[in-house]
């Protein structure tokens, strides 16, 4: 990040922090009024920055993100939008995918995924015959990997897979009990992409 600071005396005014991100090859953003449109191969995301008060300029092979006169949360909020952005072109590249593993002690949980992989049933949690219904979020879907008791959850948006995976995991939330001792449950076992880039 680049910091710009001018001496007025008595202490050191900043006037701008700054940073730049590079576009993939593969990728093609349009930036309009703060708001960012990323195209890949796997598809679209868009992302409004909207609530920081910051300027996103669009060069010919980088994004360039700026804001003048900034505290310190300003400056903070540099890198937080460049990783945010980074985190969209690999979502549009090689997707997000989270691996979930069913725990249990006694009584075996079954996962059925229905509606098209877009909701996921928890079945016999604890022995329970309420059965957990959990809705995905718009663009993840969930399928089994093959593996005993272990499903994936995957998409492009990384803040829409890892929300959907956590709805899950607290579907399944032991109550009215000692959980160091329940650790029933459907938890995140390994994060990971769904394609491999051939040459980094």
């Amino acid at each position: 990040a680049v910091v710009s600071t001018q001496s007025t005396g008595r202490a050191m005014k900043q006037i701008s922090a700054s940073d730049s991100i590079p576009i993939p090859k593969d990728c093609k953003v349009k930036i309009d009024r703060r708001i960012v449109i990323v195209d890949g191969p796997r598809g679209q995301l868009r992302k409004s920055f909207k609530h920081l008060q910051c300027e996103l300029t669009l060069k010919q092979s980088s994004i360039e993100i700026r804001v003048w006169f900034p505290n310190r949360k300003a400056v903070a909020c540099v890198r937080t939008i460049c990783s945010h952005i980074n985190n969209m072109f690999k979502g549009v590249r090689q997707g997000y995918k989270y691996k979930m593993k069913s725990v249990y002690a006694h009584f075996p949980i079954n996962i059925n995924i229905i509606n098209d992989h877009t909701q996921v049933e928890v079945h016999n949690f604890l022995g329970e015959k309420f059965v957990r219904r959990v809705n995905l979020m718009p663009g993840v879907t969930c399928k089994q990997t093959g593996n005993k008791d272990e499903i994936m959850v995957e998409g492009n948006d990384i803040e829409a897979v890892s929300r959907s995976a956590a709805l899950i995991q607290q579907s399944t939330t032991v109550k009215n009990k000692d959980i160091r001792k329940f650790l029933d449950g459907v938890y995140v076992s390994e994060k990971t992409v769904i394609q491999e880039l051939e040459d980094e």
